[in-house]
This record gives C-alpha cells, structure tokens and sequence, in this order.
C-alpha cells in the first residue's frame, strides 16, 4: 500500500508567500493598506496569496499561520512627514516604539508581530511596509500625500515579492 500511495517522493514546492494590506476603509488614509493590496492583486502572480484585514491585528496570527515569507502594509503615525514609506524586517528584530502608537486598533501591529514571534507562529521572512498617515478620521479618501506612496510601496512590495519567489 505504501508504494501505490506514496510511490513518488514528496516535492517541495515553491515557498508560500503572502501579502497582508491592514486597515480601515471608514478612516481615510488608516486604508491605506488596503488600497495597496488591491493594486498588487492585479500585478503579483496567483501562487502569491494577497489579503486585506480590517479589524483587530491579533486576527492576523491565523491569516499568516502557513506563511513563509509575509509582506505587511499598514498606515503608521510617528510624527514624520505624511506619505514617508518605512521598511522594516521584522523577521527577527522587534518593530520599533514609535509603530505602536497612532493605530485605529486596540492592539497595534508591533503587538500582534511580537505576540506572533513570541507564541512561535511568525513565519521565517516578515518585512513591513508602514506609510505615514496624516488623517485617520472618519473619510474615504487618502490624503494626496499618501495616496502618491500606494505606487511606490505596491512597486517595492511587489519586487521583493518576485524576488522571492525566484529562490
């Protein structure tokens, strides 16, 4: 039986990669990682499975549980100029302090990182791209200084996540 069922070796097949946009549509430029999520759906290939998460990031924990490498976009707010792009590894270094703060959630992301690492359910490669936010109230509209960085993360995401998947 074991020769019929398992008869051919088992193959490793390319890397499970995700791509995690984090936000909230009612609250202007906190969507900002959503609307990056979309424009990478048109553009990475399908093997690339590419998520948006409104709500709590501890949810986030189960999205990423099979991940082998892992993108995450999310609206920051640390002060600096609105539209700023920051990459951060989180693959083995903590999100740094001022990520925590400024979220529109009860738990921020750097949390949810910490809690993930900490439980051992962080995949191997984690990046986060955090963009600067200036207005996080009720609206549908992204800044225009946001809004001018969805093309260069959805770029940046986009050639990290091809090189990747070269490997």
């Amino acid at each position: 039986m074991h020769l019929v069922r398992d008869a051919l070796p088992h193959t490793r097949g390319p890397a499970k990669l995700k791509v995690v946009g984090i936000g909230n549509a009612w609250r202007s430029d906190d969507a900002v990682g959503l609307v990056v999520a979309r424009r990478l759906r048109d553009v990475l290939p399908e093997s690339v499975e590419v998520l948006e998460r409104e709500g709590e990031p501890t949810g986030l924990i189960e999205t990423w549980a099979d991940a082998e490498a892992l993108w995450l976009v999310d609206a920051v707010s640390s002060g600096i100029r609105p539209g700023t792009v920051h990459r951060l590894d989180a693959s083995h270094a903590e999100l740094p302090a001022q990520f925590a703060g400024g979220s529109t959630h009860h738990l921020s992301l750097r949390e949810a990182v910490a809690m993930a690492r900490a439980l051992g359910r962080l995949p191997k490669h984690v990046v986060v791209f955090g963009v600067e936010g200036q207005k996080f109230e009720v609206g549908r509209q992204l800044t225009p200084e946001v809004a001018a960085a969805v093309p260069v993360v959805v770029a940046a995401v986009r050639g990290e996540v091809q090189r990747s998947s070269e490997c």
